[in-house]
Parts: structure tokens; C-alpha cells; sequence
């Protein structure tokens, strides 16, 4: 499709006014989120998106609602995976149950314009270099199979994970001097005639800054689904401000989708193939098939009903074994 100016300031603006409203109405206070809290607000945030798709399906037909449905479910179930880094963090830096909501509304806020410039940049590439297809395929490869030897990994080894600060958050922390603990919500104070920043400030840096990392399989990913700079923006904006409340109401079940990585590395590889098979008929060789959208979002919707119904079922048998020896007194 082919959105005008005006159709992108619009969407930006209403974007804000969304942004604004949820911070004002649900984020301003600090406080505990509950799971009726949060799970109002994802439902709140889902139903935008469909009214979005809604939207695009009306404005330029099914093919531009399909592309944004199709991106919007991959954006949406890489960043369940990425909540357990988030959950890492919020550990890493003892982020008091009041504040994590205003962490994660900064890091989302801070995630959301730094994939904003990358998509940017993504699609001046794209426009320019046809052949950076083939690139993008054999990364999402890669990072497919990465993601299948690191699950394995995972299940080899039952020891506890933690959150290693990137070299960004060490510099930060070396350069500027930080307070012991948390002052409220606020990132800067004056103590002693000193300035220092706080563990606020720091949190909200390791939250955005690792984003960074997120969006170099991500955005590749919706790539593959959509070269179309619009689609890709909305669906990553929609996919990230739904993401501090999902962390809240998802945030104990994160440990019982055992499987994600599986069926997040099926996902990837299926694009990245998808996107192999685009720049070969793009470089000429038309025998090469071209895999469509609706297939596509087809597709990936199977994989992630598949992978949550087969990694609960296995949840929920390894809890069995466990609570039958906690009940005959053989596990504190």
C-alpha cells in the first residue's frame, strides 16, 4: 500500500494520544499492576490492533490487513520471548513491584524509536540493495537453529539465569556515579552537591538498550512478511505498547511455555526461507516459488497454537511428579 504523509502523521499522533492515554490513565501513579489491571489492558491493546487491521483491510484491501496481521502475531510472540529477559532484569536490578511499570513504559517507549530508525533504515536498504534478501534469509536461519541449540541448552542445564549487563549499561555505570537504591521514580538526584543517577535510570537503559539485540532477528522477520515500511512500523508499534502489560499477566506462566524457543526458531526458519525464495525470483530465477501471505499467516498461527498446547501439556507433567512428592513429604 502506499501510505501518504498524511496518513503517517495521523497514525503517529494517534499513536501518541494512545501512548498518552494508557501512561495517564494506567502508569502515572506507581504502583503494583494487577492481573485484572493488566489483563483489561491487553485486551484494550489486542482490540486496537484488530480495529487497526480493521482499518487497513477497508482503506487498501485484504492484502495490507493480512501483511499486518501476519506481522503483528510474529512481532507479538517474539516479544513473549523476550519478556524473560525483562524478567531477568527487573531481578538484576531488584525493581520494586510499584515501579516495573514505569521501567517497562520508558524501555517500551525507548524500544519503540529505536525500531522505528531501523525500519527506517531497513527500508532504504531493501530499496536500494535486492540482494540483502538473501542476507536477511540465511540471518534468520541461523538464528533459527541458534535458538533451537540454546533451548536445548536450556533444558540440559537446570541452573538459574542472569541478566549480564551489555557493554552500553558498564559504561554508563563506570562513567556516571549512581545512588545504592532507588530513589522513587526519579533517574537523576543531587546528593552531597553530586549529581548522580539512579538504579531507575539504569533499568530503564538495560530495558531499551537490549532491545537492540530483539530487533536484529525481529525486524528481519517482518521483513519477510512485508516490505512495506507502513505495515512494518504499525504492526512493531502495536506488537511493543501491548508488551508492559502482557509482562504482568503472562509473567508466571513464562516458565510453562517450555517449547516458545522451538516454535519461535520453526517461525524464523519458515521466513527466512521465505525470504531466500523472494530474492531468488527478485535476482531472476522465477522457477523459485513465492509463498503467500495468507499461507504465511496461516502458518505461523499453527505453530504457536502447536507449540503453547504442547508446552502447557509438558508443563503440567513435570508438575505432577513434583507435587506428588512435595504431598508424601519428600520436597520441602
Amino acid at each position: 500500500m502506499d501510505a501518504s504523509v498524511a496518513m503517517w502523521a495521523t497514525t503517529i499522533a494517534v499513536l501518541a494520544v494512545l501512548i498518552a492515554a494508557d501512561f495517564f490513565i494506567g502508569g502515572r501513579k506507581p504502583h503494583e499492576v494487577s492481573l485484572r489491571e493488566a489483563g483489561l489492558w491487553t485486551v484494550v491493546w489486542v482490540v486496537l490492533a484488530l480495529l487497526f487491521g480493521g482499518f487497513l483491510w477497508w482503506h487498501s484491501g485484504g492484502g495490507p490487513a493480512a501483511e499486518f496481521f501476519a506481522g503483528y502475531i510474529t512481532e507479538k510472540s517474539l516479544s513473549v520471548d523476550n519478556l524473560f529477559v525483562f524478567v531477568l532484569i527487573m531481578g538484576k536490578f531488584a525493581v520494586p513491584p510499584a515501579y516495573q511499570q514505569r521501567v517497562l513504559t520508558v524501555g517500551v517507549l525507548i524500544a519503540l524509536v529505536l525500531r522505528a530508525i531501523f525500519i527506517a533504515a531497513g527500508a532504504a536498504v531493501i530499496a536500494s540493495f535486492s540482494w540483502i534478501f538473501f542476507l536477511f534469509g540465511a540471518f534468520l536461519i541461523w538464528t533459527a537453529w541458534k535458538l533451537i541449540k540454546e533451548a536445548r541448552a536450556d533444558h540440559a542445564d537446570d541452573a538459574a539465569e542472569e541478566f549480564e549487563e551489555n557493554g552500553f549499561l558498564k559504561a554508563v555505570e563506570r562513567r556516571f556515579p549512581a545512588t545504592e537504591g532507588y530513589r522513587g521514580t526519579k533517574l537523576l538526584v543531587v546528593e552531597n552537591g553530586k549529581r548522580l543517577i539512579t538504579p531507575m535510570l539504569v533499568v530503564m537503559l538495560a530495558i531499551g538498550s537490549t532491545d537492540v539485540l530483539f530487533a536484529m532477528d525481529s525486524i528481519p522477520a517482518i521483513f519477510g512478511l512485508t516490505q512495506d515500511p507502513y505495515i512494518v512500523f504499525t504492526a512493531n508499534a502495536f506488537a511493543l505498547m501491548g508488551l508492559r502489560q502482557l509482562y504482568f499477566l503472562i509473567g508466571g506462566l513464562l516458565k510453562k511455555l517450555v517449547h516458545l524457543s522451538y516454535g519461535l526458531s520453526v517461525i524464523l526458519g519458515f521466513i527466512g526461507v521465505k525470504l531466500l525464495l523472494h530474492a531468488l525470483h527478485e535476482a531472476g530465477a522465477h522457477w523459485a516459488p513465492e509463498i503467500g501471505i495468507p499461507f504465511s499467516l496461516a502458518f505461523i498461527v499453527v505453530v504457536l497454537a502447536v507449540t503453547t498446547i504442547t508446552s502447557l501439556r509438558a508443563s503440567r507433567r513435570q508438575e505432577t511428579p513434583q507435587q506428588a512428592q512435595q504431598a508424601a513429604g519428600r520436597l520441602p
